[in-house]
């Protein structure tokens, strides 16, 4: 556990010295819950569209913003993997699955600030503050693991500037249509309602309003989706950095 610790902590310090990451990760969340409560605010209230609300929209963004997660995780493991660290480390007793563990671990408190940053603006902005926002925060670590275990996992496979395009416009894009933050997906309903609810994205946004509310019989089948998704994200991607190296 130390070995893999010692590792963690380097990689702490490469999210550190990279602003860009810490921006997006950080603060483009929060503008971006800012600009749609603009939105929302030019909506009229007969319209009866609830989406936008900030109790809604607040747990959504949360979600969704975990997303750049998986950017930050593929351009970390694929920038060692184009240079001498990766040849370095395969000489140390590091195994596979502590190597993946190692790009986690630093990421998680990341996430964790994240969302609190999200909810604390959602606040300012009108976000009935009450004790359910620490359960938003703990209840999205499933998510925050599934977002960085696909990035490693793309990592992994994918070259540096592959991975900005793949992770940075695709895996966004996809958490974004596929997640019901833009609009809602039971207004389409069909085969599409029917992905979205079996894949992650969805799911973890659900549970992040659910939990915002007080309803944990409506988030932990939601939470438990998006758990069995992470737990075979990370396994494929530890499987795939074994192979691979």
């Amino acid at each position: 556990m130390s070995r893999t610790l010692f590792f963690a902590k380097r990689n702490t310090l490469e999210i550190i010295r990279d602003p860009i990451s810490l921006f997006f990760g950080v603060l483009f969340p929060v503008l971006l819950l800012g600009l749609l409560s603009l939105i929302n605010s030019a909506i009229p209230a007969e319209s009866n569209m609830t989406l936008y609300q900030i109790d809604t929209l607040a747990p959504g963004i949360a979600a969704f913003g975990l997303c750049f997660l998986s950017l930050f995780a593929s351009m970390l493991i694929s920038k060692d993997r184009g240079s001498s660290f990766m040849l370095r480390l395969r000489t140390s007793p590091l195994r596979s699955w502590e190597y993946i563990a190692g790009y986690c671990l630093p990421m998680i408190p990341m996430a964790m600030v994240q969302v609190l940053f999200c909810t604390l603006a959602a606040i300012a902005m009108g976000l009935k503050s009450t004790i359910h926002i620490l359960s938003v925060i703990l209840g999205l670590v499933p998510t925050a693991c599934l977002y960085i275990a696909l990035g490693l996992l793309l990592g992994c496979v994918l070259s540096e500037k592959a991975v900005g395009g793949i992770c940075g416009a695709l895996m966004t894009n996809l958490a974004g249509w596929l997640s019901g933050t833009w609009f809602s997906i039971e207004m389409i309903g069909g085969v599409f309602e029917k992905i979205c609810k079996i894949l992650p994205f969805y799911p973890s946004s659900q549970a992040a309003q659910a939990l915002l509310q007080g309803d944990w019989m409506l988030a932990l089948p939601n939470i438990g989706l998006v758990t069995l998704w992470a737990i075979g994200a990370s396994t494929a991607a530890i499987l795939v950095f074994i192979h691979h190296h």
